[in-house]
C-alpha cells in the first residue's frame, strides 16, 4: 500500500495528524470505528490460518548430478498446471529444496543450473495436506564452445561447431619398474603391472597414465521436438611413435623371439583399427532413451570406469588396464564390434541392453587328429553377445548390477615360438586346432597372425559408489565362468582388428574356469583442484587343466589356481580444467598361476611374481 494511500484511509477514520502508530497514540471516539475495523480483520485472519493449513500441501526433494553428488543452487519452477500459480525456490548446500503451502492440484516442476541440461517433473499430484517428496538428477550438459586460445587453455569450454565437439587428451610421464619389459611403438602403458617376462629394472618414459592419449569427434544433433542425432568418434594413439594402440601387433612382434628378447605384449580391443576406441550412431530421445550402433564400449567398460576409484588409469588400475573384469572374461571383448546399445534413464533408475551381432570369419575347422588343409570344414562364426545393466541412485549412493554373455570369446594366449622359444606341442609357427597341429603344409602362413583359446564367457558384476564431499567411496565385485565354445572356431578365424588367427584352441578347458574380481578404494578432494586416491584390486583363479601340475618345480602353469593383488596411490592435482600433474604408485604382485601376461602357456612360469612402478607425469585433456 502506498503512502498516500494510507492516509486516505487514515482520513475516513481517524484525524490525518494522528496515525495508528503514533507513540503514546490512545483511541477517542472518532478513531474507534478503524480500531473495529482491524480487530474485525484480525479475526477473520485467525479463522483463516487454521483452514489453510489443513489444505496447504508440500513438495520437498533433493537434486543431484549424473553421479549423485548433490547440486546446490539449483533454481527450481513449481507450476500448478489447474491454477497457473507459479513458485520459485533454490536448493540449499545440501543440494535439498521443500516448498510449502501449495494448492491442491497438478504440478510440473523445473530444474535449471548453469552447466546442467534442464530437467522437468510432470503429473505431480498433490491433495490437500498432502506432502510430496520428488527427487532430481541433472545432467551436464555441453560446455559453451571457446571462443578464443586463452579461453580453450584456461577453462573447460568445448571445441564445439553446430553440434559437433573435438575432445582428446594427451597422457605422457616417467617412471621406474622394479621388473619390466623394453617398450614397443605399438604400447607403452602397462608396465606397472607384475608381468610374466618382466625381468629387470628399468627407467622408462610411461604414457597414458591416467588416460588414453588419442582423440574422438562427438555430435548431438535435435532434429524434432526432444529427438536428437548422436555419434561418437574416436581412437587411442601411443604419443612417442604416433602410430594407433595395436594390442595384436605387440605379441606380433615378439614372434618367433626367445623369451628373453621379448618387449611389452598385450592383448586387448585396441588393434589398430582407424577408431580403435568406439565409432557408433544413432538416436536419442529425453523420454524414451538412446539408441545408437556400431563398435562401441561394453557395458561393462562403462560401469568399470564409473565405479573404479582410479576411473580406468593404466598406471594405477588393474581392473583399467587388463580388461578382463570390463569384458566379462576377456580384455579383448571390453568393446563390442556391430553392437546395438540402448539406454535408458527414469528418474533415480538408468537401464541399459547391448546386443552383439555375429561378424567376422570362423575359419577352417576339424577334430581330426592329423587334418590337412584338404579336409577342414570352413565354419561360420559365431560370436554374439549380450548384456544388461541395472542400477540407480539413492541420495548420494549409487550402484549397478551387470550381466554380460559372449560366445567364442577370443584370448590370445601366446605369441608364436621360433627355434630358441621354450618349446610346447601346440604353441608354434605350425598351424594347430583343439592342440592338435596340421598335417603338411600350413593353411594358414603364420606371419603377421596371432594365436589363442575361445571360450564361451558369462559374468556378473555388482559394483557401488557413495559420495560424502570431499569423499568418495567405490566397490565392486564380479564372478566370470568361462567354458569351451560350444560351436568352436577354426585356424583363420578372424579376430579385432581384422588380424587371422593362425593357432586355434577350442577345448583349452578340462574344467570350467572360474575368475573372481574384488576392488575397493576412496578418492579424496582437496579445495576442488587436488585429488588423493587409494586403490585395492584383487583377482583369484581355479584350477582349470587335469592333472592341475600345479606346484614350484613345475612352474606353476597358466592353469593352476592363483591369486593377484594390485594396490596403488595417486596425487592428482588440476592447475587449470584441462591441464593436471600427477604422482603415484603401484604395487602388484601374484602367487599361484593366474592366467595373466603373455605368454603364459605350459613351462612360462613367471620370472618375478612382483612389480613395484613409481611414475609421475602430466596430462592435457579437451
Amino acid at each position: 500500500m502506498k503512502r498516500s494511500d494510507r492516509s486516505q484511509i487514515l482520513s475516513r477514520y481517524g484525524r490525518p495528524s494522528k496515525t495508528l502508530t503514533r507513540a503514546r497514540y490512545v483511541p477517542t471516539a472518532a478513531s474507534l470505528p478503524l480500531a473495529q475495523l482491524f480487530v474485525l480483520l484480525l479475526w477473520l485472519l485467525l479463522g483463516v490460518m487454521p483452514a489453510s493449513a489443513q489444505t496447504g500441501a508440500s513438495l520437498s526433494g533433493m537434486v543431484t548430478n549424473q553421479t549423485g553428488a548433490v547440486l546446490p543452487d539449483v533454481a527450481l519452477t513449481i507450476k500448478n498446471t489447474h491454477t497457473g500459480e507459479t513458485r520459485t525456490i533454490t536448493t540449499d548446500g545440501a543440494g535439498h529444496f521443500q516448498a510449502s503451502g501449495l494448492t491442491q492440484g497438478r504440478f510440473v516442476i523445473r530444474a535449471a543450473k548453469q552447466g546442467f541440461a534442464d530437467e522437468t517433473r510432470t503429473g505431480i499430484e498433490l491433495a490437500a495436506g498432502q506432502d510430496t517428496a520428488v527427487d532430481i538428477k541433472m545432467q551436464q550438459s555441453t560446455p559453451d564452445p571457446c571462443t578464443s586460445g586463452h579461453e580453450f587453455a584456461t577453462t573447460d569450454c568445448a571445441l564445439t561447431w553446430h553440434g559437433v565437439t573435438l575432445y582428446g587428451a594427451y597422457d605422457v610421464g616417467v617412471g621406474w619398474v622394479s621388473h619390466g619389459l623394453p617398450e614397443n611403438g605399438y604400447n607403452y602403458e602397462g608396465e606397472s603391472l607384475v608381468n610374466r617376462n618382466g625381468n629387470q629394472s628399468r627407467f622408462i618414459v610411461a604414457p597414458n597414465n591416467l588416460q588414453q592419449t588419442g582423440f574422438g569427434v562427438r555430435g548431438k544433433e535435435e532434429f524434432a521436438p526432444g529427438w536428437s542425432v548422436v555419434f561418437n568418434v574416436s581412437t587411442g594413439i601411443n604419443p612417442q611413435s604416433g602410430l594407433l594402440a595395436n594390442a595384436s601387433l605387440t605379441d606380433i612382434n615378439n614372434n618367433g623371439l626367445p623369451r628373453a628378447s621379448y618387449s611389452e605384449a598385450i592383448d586387448g580391443a585396441r588393434a589398430g583399427q582407424p577408431f580403435n576406441d568406439e565409432y557408433y550412431g544413432g538416436v536419442s530421445s529425453k523420454q524414451f532413451g538412446t539408441l545408437t550402433f556400431g563398435r562401441q564400449r561394453a557395458l561393462g567398460t562403462d560401469a568399470m570406469l564409473l565405479y573404479d576409484p582410479a576411473g580406468g588409469a593404466y598406471a594405477f588400475s588393474y581392473i583399467g588396464y587388463n580388461g578382463t573384469m570390463a569384458g566379462g572374461g576377456d580384455t579383448e571383448d571390453s568393446r563390442w564390434d556391430d553392437a546395438l546399445k540402448y539406454r535408458l534413464t527414469y528418474g533415480p533408475v538408468h537401464f541399459g541392453a547391448m546386443y552383439k551381432f555375429a561378424n567376422g570369419s570362423g575359419g577352417c575347422f576339424s577334430a581330426t587328429a592329423g587334418w590337412t588343409a584338404a579336409n577342414c570344414t570352413p565354419v561360420a562364426p559365431h560370436n554374439d553377445a549380450f548384456g544388461f545393466d541395472l542400477g540407480g541412485n539413492y541420495g548420494k549412493f549409487s550402484a549397478d548390477i551387470v550381466y554380460q554373455h559372449y560366445n567364442q570369446a577370443i584370448s590370445v594366449l601366446n605369441p608364436l615360438l621360433g627355434p630358441q622359444s621354450p618349446s610346447a606341442p601346440y604353441q608354434s609357427t605350425t598351424d594347430s586346432i583343439n592342440t592338435v597341429q596340421i598335417t603338411g603344409a600350413n593353411l594358414i602362413d603364420p606371419t603377421n597372425t596371432v594365436y589363442g583359446i575361445v571360450t564361451d564367457n558369462n559374468a556378473v558384476m555388482i559394483a557401488a559408489k557413495y559420495v560424502r564431499d570431499p569423499f568418495k567411496f567405490f566397490a565392486g565385485y564380479e564372478y566370470i565362468w568361462q567354458n569351451n565354445p560350444k560351436n568352436p572356431l577354426g585356424v583363420g578365424a578372424s579376430d579385432q582388428g581384422g588380424y587371422i588367427m593362425s593357432g586355434v584352441e577350442d577345448d583349452n578347458l578340462d574344467n570350467e574356469k572360474l575368475v573372481q574380481i574384488w576392488w575397493t578404494g576412496a578418492k579424496y578432494t582437496y579445495r576442488s583442484k587436488t585429488d588423493f586416491t587409494v586403490a585395492w584390486y584383487q583377482q583369484r583363479q581355479n584350477d582349470f587343466r587335469s592333472p592341475p601340475a600345479c606346484s614350484v618345480t613345475a612352474g606353476f602353469r597358466s592353469s593352476c589356481a592363483g591369486t593377484l593383488n594390485e594396490t596403488s596411490f595417486y596425487v592428482d592435482h588440476h592447475f587449470t580444467k584441462r591441464f593436471d600433474g600427477f604422482a603415484g604408485i603401484a604395487y602388484s604382485f601374484v602367487s599361484g598361476g593366474l592366467a595373466i601376461a603373455i605368454p603364459h602357456g605350459p613351462g612360462v612360469p613367471y620370472i618375478h611374481n612382483s612389480n613395484f612402478a613409481p611414475v609421475v607425469g602430466a596430462r592435457f585433456a579437451f
